[in-house]
């Protein structure tokens, strides 16, 4: 009797960039969709300080791509700032060389430089910016240029799949990161005008908000149990390990989400959450040709009178969150 033929892996003949992702959830995104078949860039800088701060260091993503090849993968490893234009273009080159082409880009890269608004400092500010929100900027950059000649060159649409990190601190902010909130907020931004942007080539554009222990959230979470449900502490998988991120990653980074685009998605411990466009929750029209103040006192002041006295923009309630 004839054996069944194995299937053939999601992401079989798929190649990935995969960016911060020598530790963490990057490095968790990279297993998976090297798991899944795809040969896999791993970048990192390797700097030692969660501030982005220390000597950079090759030894993070060669260690992972060394991970994946043990494991019967394909990897190469790429020490980089995805911050710096010249380096994400050089990044997205050795995919190119290494697999033929690119297919998935995960933008994962990051820096927390924690401060209130009157504290915060102008460095405190760029840096987080630049390495958030540049970075996914340069990378997507240089991924779209490569899929549009792709489809020029093939006369039609190409395989393209971009999965971008946004965060909570967005939905719902967070009092002592103006700038990481803000960062996450644009990528949110850069995230939909490239999704409409790049759909007739072929390519999905989609943001992610995982909710996971790792370097850069080990305070936030620092008194969350590392177990779930029942379990005693120690036993079965973190509630907030990253390894309940990287499903979701990998799925979007497949031909089953085709039709998934221009989406906002939150991940934590066995749970995903579509969240929606932004609705208008109440609309006024004035009874003249102009609002005067004293209109828009009589119509507003009553409106936010009735709200919650602490509700705010964001879907901090819909997700369970408290605000800080």
């Amino acid at each position: 009797m004839a054996q069944p033929q194995p299937q053939p892996l999601p992401l079989e003949g798929r190649s990935a960039i995969v960016t911060g992702a020598g530790r963490g959830l990057g490095r968790a995104e990279a297993l998976e969709l090297a798991r899944l078949g795809a040969g896999v860039v791993v970048n990192d800088f390797g700097q030692p300080g969660r501030d982005g701060t220390g000597e950079a260091s090759a030894a993070p993503a060669e260690e992972v791509a060394a991970e994946i090849r043990a494991a019967g993968g394909r990897a190469v490893a790429h020490l980089g700032d995805v911050a710096d234009f010249a380096q994400a273009r050089a990044l997205v080159q050795l995919a190119v060389e290494s697999y033929g082409k690119l297919d998935i880009l995960v933008n994962n890269a990051g820096i927390l430089r924690d401060r209130m608004v009157f504290s915060m400092s102008e460095d405190d500010w760029d840096s987080v910016i630049r390495v958030h929100l540049k970075g996914h900027f340069n990378t997507t950059h240089f991924a779209a240029a490569h899929w549009r000649a792709r489809s020029k060159e093939a006369g039609g649409p190409v395989y393209g799949r971009i999965v971008n990190t946004s965060s909570e601190a967005f939905l719902a902010g967070s009092a002592g990161q103006p700038n990481y909130a803000a960062a996450k907020g644009g990528i949110v931004g850069l995230t939909t005008s490239t999704a409409l942007a790049l759909a007739k080539y072929g390519v999905t554009a989609n943001a992610i908000c995982p909710r996971a222990r790792t370097r850069m959230t080990e305070d936030v979470f620092a008194s969350v149990p590392a177990y779930q449900g029942g379990a005693e502490p120690g036993e079965g998988l973190d509630a907030l390990s990253p390894e309940h991120v990287s499903p979701l990653v990998g799925y979007l980074a497949s031909p089953a989400a085709a039709q998934v685009n221009g989406q906002l998605l939150v991940v934590h411990g066995g749970m995903v959450a579509v969240a929606e466009r932004p609705r208008i929750a109440a609309k006024f029209d004035t009874a003249k040709d102009v609002f005067t103040f004293e209109e828009l006192d009589g119509l507003l002041t009553p409106y936010y009178a009735q709200r919650p006295p602490n509700e705010t923009f964001g879907a901090a309630e819909v997700l369970g969150l408290k605000h800080g």
